[in-house]
């Protein structure tokens, strides 16, 4: 048969059980309505009329009801035939259990209306039968009791129907189906519009994935040569940097069924629940195959199992896990399923996930260098309408360790600051006071500072800008502020330069320009102040990692402490010991303190151009790079070819920020 003859023939009405139940109903309904009296020829009559027919000779019995407080009058055969019961004398039209009584009454007072009819029927010396009955409605009492059962039974079998139908939330939350998977299927044809023309920058890791796009588009190029398609990709990489996105492209390029989920959809409260979903996922997959399951932040059943477990509370988790190591080891070399996963927590996975023959590629997503970052603005520009030809080099050395994320951050936070401001289109100025916002918080021009604390803020932002303009290796300066913004008080900006590797003059320079802020307060007032609290968390942090982490101590050597593996957090005793305790105490504290009394020393010898910059920064507020020179000279550690920042409108470019905040509040940007 064709397809239109297919089409064409009427299709049969679906049995419902809702039939079943409107014929109940009605079959009920259409009993107790014909069981009564509506169909018969039964008239209402009064008490006055009951006396006068009685006193006649005309009513043969009288049934008086005592449950009803009604009375039924059967008439004689003679007064059948009389005009005035013309209206009763006629035959029920349908057939009936029992006798029909002509009319029926409602009385009041029982005993009254006993004595009334045996006085009339004294006087009149008739034989009519008084009898007492009582009715029970059967049918009525039945549904009447078992009503509140059947409404209960009723409610349940609809919240039943409802959940086992996925009106209650996916088929994950139904109360039958809770061990089915919770993933998204997406259509390859209407749902993942993304394509790897949409991810910017992330060259090396596109690359590794367009191969597992080219593996479920053509698998016999690779199995011909006795290959086998790799079972799983694992995507690692600090948040924001587009490992989500890139997951998306693959399924737009791929054109296949693509899965997509998150780790915690396989925690449930009920055991055995994420075993259940895991096997249901990768039915539904292989069924669909070729096909690509995607779970993101997969940390969340991936971690190393038997770790510190004192409470049992993670078996379920661990079940999930084995479910998982079980059915990717599990696959076939034809199925053409491939799993893909998503963590910034690698380190705490577990090792029988990341060996080879389950994910047997780890493809790192790093921070966006120079270039890419300039592709990522391009991208995230396109619904962007700006007024000018923006210089997409400037905006990307302006942003450097930004994310992905951060950039479309950038975008979207400069169109709202145009619109803020009633223009029409986004200038470069709105991209830089966009940086401004995200790095260091929204401006507070309103915040209440005393002039001493203004004047002290003043010094120690200078001390920063004094020290490191006169370093080698500190990162150049971009302006200098003592506007609150955010939580800080005030703030040196700077632009530092993307280093692969760090060495201890680089490192030792950015600890003595960072320190220059307390070594402004003790040289000007003798005094110091609790604003230089992010400075002190800054550099004793990079004291910490030079001595126990990249081994540049002399006095220690060449050692470190640091697990890449992420284990030691778990530890109960350090890897050390009390006397290496001290000595690593004692060289931080040394390193520390010679960048400080070196600081000072540099201040000391230029207090008099350190009060200068400090007064015109009381005076402008935001002073920039221009100020700087006019006070010291020109810097003569700058290169020649490096690009400095443009002036737009009396601001420029910035990224780092060192900020002090009041009391013990601070915060460190970088």
């Amino acid at each position: 048969m064709s397809k239109e003859n297919n089409q064409n023939t009427p299709k049969k009405p679906r049995f419902s059980s809702w039939w079943v139940y409107g014929v109940i109903i009605a079959l009920i309904l259409g009993f107790q309505f014909f069981s009564g009296s509506t169909f018969s020829t039964t008239k209402k009559t009064t008490t006055s009329e009951l006396q006068e027919y009685l006193r006649n000779g005309d009513i043969a019995k009288i049934v008086i009801i005592r449950n009803a407080g009604q009375a039924k009058v059967f008439l004689t055969e003679e007064a059948l035939q009389k005009e005035v019961h013309r209206d009763v004398a006629d035959k029920p039209m349908l057939p009936s259990s029992g006798a029909v009584p002509q009319y029926v009454l409602d009385y009041g007072d029982l005993q009254n209306f006993e004595n009334d009819i045996n006085e009339i029927k004294k006087e009149n010396n008739l034989d009519t039968i008084v009898d007492f009955d009582t009715e029970s409605n059967i049918l009525g009492d039945l549904l009447l009791s078992l009503l509140p059962f059947a409404l209960i039974i009723g409610i349940w079998i609809y919240l039943m129907r409802r959940m086992s139908s996925g009106a209650g939330g996916g088929a994950g939350g139904q109360i039958f189906n809770i061990g089915k998977s919770k993933a998204k299927l997406f259509d390859e044809k209407t749902d993942t519009r993304t394509s790897f023309k949409d991810v910017a920058g992330l060259e090396g890791a596109k690359e590794e994935v367009q191969e597992i796009v080219e593996f479920l588009k053509n698998p016999d190029k690779y199995t011909s040569l006795g290959g086998k398609i790799p079972k799983g990709a694992l995507l690692v990489g600090p948040p924001g940097t587009g490992k989500t996105l890139l997951a998306k492209a693959v399924a737009g390029e791929a054109k296949v069924p693509f899965f997509s989920l998150s780790g915690s959809d396989f925690v449930e409260m009920f055991v055995g629940v994420g075993a259940s979903r895991v096997r249901d996922l990768f039915k539904q997959a292989k069924d669909k195959s070729p096909a690509i399951i995607f779970i993101d932040e997969i940390d969340a059943i991936g971690r190393a199992r038997g770790k510190n477990n004192f409470t049992g509370s993670n078996d379920e988790r661990e079940n999930t896990l084995n479910q998982l190591l079980t059915e990717m080891d599990g696959f076939g070399t034809n199925t053409n399923v491939i799993v893909l996963a998503a963590t910034n927590r690698a380190d705490v996975l577990d090792k029988a996930l990341m060996r080879a023959g389950r994910f047997d590629r780890q493809i790192y997503v790093d921070l966006p260098d120079l270039r890419e970052r300039k592709e990522i603005f391009e991208v995230h520009l396109r619904p962007i309408k700006t007024a000018e030809t923006l210089d997409l080099d400037f905006l990307a050395k302006q942003t450097p360790g930004f994310s992905g994320a951060d950039i479309a951050n950038v975008c979207n936070e400069a169109a709202l600051i145009a619109a803020r401001k009633e223009k029409k289109a986004v200038t470069k100025q709105d991209f830089l006071d966009a940086v401004d916002r995200i790095v260091g918080g929204l401006e507070k021009k309103n915040k209440i500072i005393t002039p001493d604390e203004k004047k002290t803020i003043a010094y120690h932002e200078a001390g920063h800008a004094t020290v490191s303009w006169m370093l080698e290796h500190a990162a150049p300066l971009v302006k200098v502020t003592i506007v609150p913004r955010g939580q800080s008080l005030g703030a040196a900006w700077y632009l530092p330069e993307e280093r692969l590797i760090v060495r201890p003059e680089q490192m030792l320079d950015e600890m003595c320009a960072t320190m220059g802020g307390r070594a402004a307060e003790k040289v000007v007032f003798n005094k110091i102040s609790t604003g230089a609290l992010s400075d002190l968390e800054k550099v004793t942090k990079q004291a910490r990692a030079m001595v126990t982490i990249y081994g540049l101590n002399e006095k220690l050597g060449n050692i470190t402490y640091y697990d890449s593996s992420g284990q030691n957090e778990y530890g109960f005793t350090k890897p050390y010991s009390e006397e290496t305790a001290q000595k690593i105490d004692q060289e931080i504290s040394k390193i520390i303190e010679s960048q400080y009394q070196r600081a000072i020393k540099l201040l000391e010898d230029n207090k008099d151009k350190l009060t200068e910059l400090a007064e015109r920064l009381l005076e402008k507020e935001v002073i920039f790079k221009d100020d700087l020179e006019k006070i010291f000279g020109k810097r003569p550690f700058d290169k020649e070819d490096d690009q400095e920042p443009a002036t737009v409108n009396g601001h420029e470019a910035k990224k780092e920020e060192t900020t002090e905040n009041e009391e013990d509040k601070s915060k460190v940007e970088e």
